[in-house]
């Protein structure tokens, strides 16, 4: 026992592994001796099979493949066969046995054709490559904003295409006079205004597109753009600040501008006090349209004033908020955010015969007393009209 060698663990049985000895030559022999002999037809390796084949001009042979479908791989090993024959688009339904499990692709096309069709109509696939080149226009930078930051093509397929439905089918607008409106070169739209929220602005804007095929570009208070992106959809919508130079360089470049004068005395009036203008500024509208002498139209709008009847205030709070007030009507806030949904009243646009100021010397325009009547006129007339249509309204909702 003294002469046994000792062997550390995970060495047993593999002399010369981990023990820093290597076993002698009469064990190497021994082990060599016992060892199996190897075939002596090895196999080639591949550089030698290619210069064989090369040498002999023989094709090497190719292993036959199983004749499968390409498939498209799935979350785990689901995978959806990829149909390649010339029915794959025809408007098939029922989903054809294949081998393993998974949707051929034809199928799955046509239930987006025939699902296509069901929203879109027969025209889907004219819509798809219109709103597929629109989304090429908007990502390549091909697509036009004037120096107010004015997007036709955002205005007219997303801020007009959402207030056009409420406009038709929530307050069934009826326009009366649009001829009155030029179809082209400057000319400036002044409205009552009304409502507690601005609603009709945005409904005298898509009326105007309707029935002219022009873009009302409207002049907002400041307050409109100082609030986050309320004031870059503004702009985005055509709308400016309201101020003579703006307006000046629009209706100087043949834009159709609107305004609404009484601004928030308008719109923040107490109900008992509906259709009753309160006071149209200083003129300032009327010294842009002199100076660029173009026509003034009035607009007058009844029913704005029932979608949100505005029976209450809260100055206290509408200070500490910087806002012009807190409106308190019949439904909110007591019914919470259903309280903002505005009342179905009946609405009636009716543009008036234009007031022309080309008649009118070049500095007319620095003339108080003349700009005192002419903006007079204008209020005179809204005002007038306001108190006819109401007298032919037989209803507010209808």
């Amino acid at each position: 026992m003294g002469d046994a060698e000792i062997i550390p663990i995970g060495t047993r049985g593999r002399p010369g592994r981990g023990t820093g000895t290597r076993p002698s030559a009469a064990a190497r022999t021994l082990a060599g001796k016992s060892r199996a002999p190897k075939s002596e037809a090895r196999p080639d390796p591949p550089e030698a099979e290619a210069v064989r084949t090369e040498e002999s001009g023989t094709q090497p042979p190719v292993a036959e493949q199983p004749a499968t479908e390409p498939v498209i791989p799935l979350l785990g090993e689901d995978v959806l066969p990829l149909a390649t024959d010339s029915e794959a688009l025809a408007p098939r339904l029922a989903v054809t046995q294949r081998e393993g499990p998974g949707i051929p692709v034809g199928d799955l096309l046509a239930a987006f054709q025939v699902a296509a069709r069901e929203v879109f109509g027969e025209q889907w696939e004219t819509q798809l490559a219109h709103f597929l080149a629109f989304l090429r226009r908007r990502l390549t930078g091909d697509y036009v904003v004037d120096e107010f930051g004015f997007d036709p093509e955002i205005t007219e397929r997303f801020f007009l295409a959402a207030v056009r439905p409420i406009a038709e089918k929530w307050f069934r607008i009826e326009v009366r006079g649009a001829e009155n409106i030029p179809t082209d070169g400057g000319a400036l739209i002044v409205s009552n205004h009304s409502g507690t929220i601005p609603v009709d602005a945005l409904m005298t804007m898509v009326s105007v597109h309707d029935h002219t095929d022009r873009y009302l570009r409207a002049l907002g208070a400041d307050l409109v753009f100082r609030l986050p992106f309320v004031g870059t959809v503004a702009r985005k919508g055509g709308a400016t600040l309201a101020c003579s130079e703006d307006a000046e360089r629009m209706l100087a470049a043949g834009e159709l501008v609107g305004v609404w004068p009484e601004g928030f005395k308008g719109i923040g009036k107490p109900y008992s006090q509906r259709y009753k203008l309160q006071r149209f500024g200083r003129g300032g509208f009327v010294s842009a349209a002199l100076r660029t002498q173009v026509p003034i139209i009035p607009l007058s709008v009844v029913g704005a004033e029932e979608i949100y009847p505005l029976v209450g205030n809260v100055p206290a709070l509408a200070r500490l908020l910087g806002v012009p007030y807190i409106p308190i009507t019949p439904l909110f806030p007591l019914l919470g955010p259903l309280g903002l949904v505005p009342l179905p009243s009946k609405w009636l646009l009716e543009f008036g015969e234009p007031i022309r100021t080309d008649e009118y010397d070049e500095g007319a325009a620095e003339d108080p007393m003349l700009v005192f009547n002419v903006t007079d006129q204008v209020r005179e007339t809204i005002q007038q009209t306001l108190y006819s249509l109401l007298m032919q309204r037989d209803s507010v909702f209808r």
